[in-house]
């Protein structure tokens, strides 16, 4: 008996799925070959719809489908990806609930593993920029920003933190950003009016974008047309401008000035997943696999690629754009391909030129190119919905979006904030200088830990300022307040780009409650520092 090959596909988006779906349906009633799939969630997200679970347009659930509903004849591995072994043919996922190798032999291997959102090099993005990739992402997002509705209906003491909490900044003109901008615009201007602490005319919603127009993929009077609508809705254009880092009070771009918001969501830039840049195949200045026209990476036979973590040669030159609809017929012609490779016969070359480009602006309009023709406002809105209505899979996915869509028309917007997360945790923060980590006088909740950077510690008391001391890294501070229960006795002010690990007080609590050697320790170094603080505090109102 003939042995079955073994087809693993990695990645779960576009790419992955159909070419999964393609190669099922060429299976049919044969069994020469198994289809192992292998992703991070159990789902498959509609992207061009995600933006819509913001403003709870769309349900949670709508813009995914379960994949074991999609395919049916796919095992479905539900892991992280940790090495790709091109040498041996194996992959190696994450450890489920035993912590064992876990190892995939494979025979042909499809990399569709698309990209990611890439904030290396860019200070205090990692740590406080809210990417938008996935349904984690829309949902964090959603309930972020109620959250800072919330906190901004009651905040009347500080008039700078309730400025942050109503200002929203997104980084990133194209479809993404501008689609996200539009829900989250509609959304928070539509929701002000239920809060009695708010007024609408506090919000400040803005798009930065780096180029001189929005949209750069479309045609300018599409890009223009879309700039006025959003300008008339609220939303501040700035052009020509970068965003260059962040901390967790701040949007700082590339000329210095600094825009003051606790929600900063970051569009670009975008790079394939970071297991493509370890392997050692031939890539493409922008780290893109290199496939030929049959979808097979360029010297690597066997290895195919395909969406966005792939170079694919266009009918007209250049290289296939990054779409959906591009990626749905690579898979198509890959998986025929690979079929070929088994059965043999003839193999098709990837020659789609595209139908044309779409985008949701919100609130009942967008733009559209489709075939050459521009359109936009309410009927591009609507064949922008009809079109990828009938492109998502799935009967009854299809029948719950169209009715969350109708009963949004007639329903007001939920206001649900979901706490996922019983405990902030550690985390690692970013602060720029002249930024105060914490007041005096402010609640102890958190004790930090310097990574990098540099801060100073300064009292005041009767208008007086005292400098206390200078930190570095692999110093701490913050602990007086945790271990005494009072407030902060300081004001700690950043003095240089600074990193830090905070640990909340929950956890820190219990690290001293069992570890009691620790406890000691701090304490010690807590009573020299209340000693030494003294004298500096004396010798001040000497002088």
């Amino acid at each position: 008996m003939k042995e079955k090959k073994r087809i693993v596909i990695l990645g779960g988006g576009f790419g992955g799925v159909y070419a999964a779906k393609y190669l099922e349906k060429a299976l049919g009633r044969k069994d020469d070959f198994e289809i192992i799939l292998i992703n991070k969630e159990n789902y498959f997200v509609f992207q061009p719809m995600l933006a819509e679970v913001i403003s709870g347009a769309l349900g949670i659930l709508d813009p995914v489908n379960p994949i074991r509903h999609l395919l049916r004849k796919t095992q479905l591995h539900v892991r992280e990806i940790e090495g790709i072994d091109i040498e041996n043919r194996t992959v190696t996922v994450s450890p489920g609930f035993r912590p064992h190798a876990h190892k995939v032999p494979f025979d042909h291997l499809v990399l569709a593993m698309g990209n990611v959102t890439d904030f290396r090099g860019m200070r205090g993005l990692p740590e406080h920029a809210i990417p938008f990739k996935n349904l984690a992402d829309a949902l964090y997002l959603r309930n972020h920003v109620i959250r800072a509705l919330e906190e901004a209906a009651i905040e009347q003491d500080d008039l700078e933190l309730r400025k942050q909490l109503l200002t929203f900044v997104v980084a990133g003109g194209g479809f993404s950003g501008v689609e996200v901008v539009a829900e989250l615009n509609d959304f928070v201007r539509g929701v002000a009016r239920k809060y009695r602490g708010l007024d609408p005319s506090e919000i400040r919603v803005v798009l930065l974008h780096s180029q001189d127009r929005i949209l750069p993929e479309v045609s300018e009077k599409l890009a223009v047309f879309a700039q006025k609508i959003l300008q008339k809705r609220g939303v501040e254009l700035r052009l020509h401008t970068r965003l260059e880092a962040a901390t967790g009070q701040e949007a700082i771009l590339a000329d210095g000035e600094r825009i003051p918001t606790r929600t900063l969501v970051s569009t670009v830039p975008s790079s394939p997943h970071p297991l493509i840049e370890t392997l050692d195949l031939p890539k493409g200045k922008n780290g893109r696999l290199i496939a030929n026209s049959f979808l097979e990476v360029e010297g690597a036979p066997n290895i195919w690629a395909l969406g966005d973590c792939a170079q694919v040669p266009a009918p007209d030159g250049g290289s296939s754009p990054p779409t959906a609809q591009h990626a749905i017929r690579q898979a198509k012609v890959l998986a025929n391909n690979i079929v070929t490779s088994i059965r043999g016969g003839e193999r098709q070359t990837f020659g789609f030129k595209g139908l044309g480009k779409m985008g949701s602006l919100g609130h009942r309009s967008a733009v559209a190119d489709i075939f050459g023709i521009n359109v936009s406002g309410i009927l591009a809105w609507w064949m922008w919905r009809t079109i990828y209505l009938m492109k998502m899979p799935g009967w009854g996915r299809r029948l719950k979006v169209a009715a969350s869509w109708t009963l949004d028309m007639f329903l007001p917007a939920e206001l649900v904030e979901l706490k996922l997360n019983r405990s902030m945790s550690l985390a690692q923060e970013h602060f720029e200088p002249g930024e105060e980590v914490f007041q005096q006088g402010d609640l102890g909740d958190r004790i930090y830990i310097i990574i990098n950077g540099q801060a100073e510690a300064v009292r005041e008391e009767e208008g007086c300022k005292t400098l206390l001391a200078r930190i570095g890294p692999g110093e701490y501070f913050g602990e007086m307040a945790l271990l005494r229960k009072t407030t902060r006795s300081a004001t700690v002010r950043c003095t240089a780009p600074m990193d830090t690990l905070s640990l909340p007080r929950r956890e820190f609590s219990l690290l001293t409650a069992y570890l009691p050697d620790l406890r000691k320790s701090l304490v010690e170094v807590m009573e020299k520092r209340t000693h030494d603080n003294q004298q500096r505090l004396k010798k001040a109102e000497g002088q």
